[in-house]
């Protein structure tokens, strides 16, 4: 009896966990490309509400570091040839 109720959760889990499987709610162009817009989403972002706007001086900040970070490593290889001793801090370097 036990082993009879069982086989019959083990059956009915299986079944359920296929239908499951068999629909994942999206209509795919392609598999693997199965991202849907919401309704009212345009068709071009630029312009509309949905537009995020960077201001272009927030987005050059990682350029702009990097460029310094360059710079300060330049200095500390320059002083490491020069000396033979490595100065992490650049303002200590004369």
């Amino acid at each position: 009896m036990k082993k009879m109720l069982l086989i019959n959760a083990g059956v009915v889990l299986a079944a359920l966990s296929y239908s499951a499987i068999a629909y994942d709610g999206q209509n795919c162009k392609e598999p693997g490309v199965c991202w849907e817009p919401k309704p009212g989403y345009p068709e071009k972002v630029a312009g509309s509400k949905y537009d995020p706007k960077h201001d272009v001086n927030e987005l050059n900040k990682q350029a702009q570091s990097v460029i310094e970070m360059e710079e300060r490593n330049k200095k500390r290889q320059e002083n490491l040839a020069k000396t033979g001793k490595f100065v992490y801090d650049v303002d200590d370097i004369e």
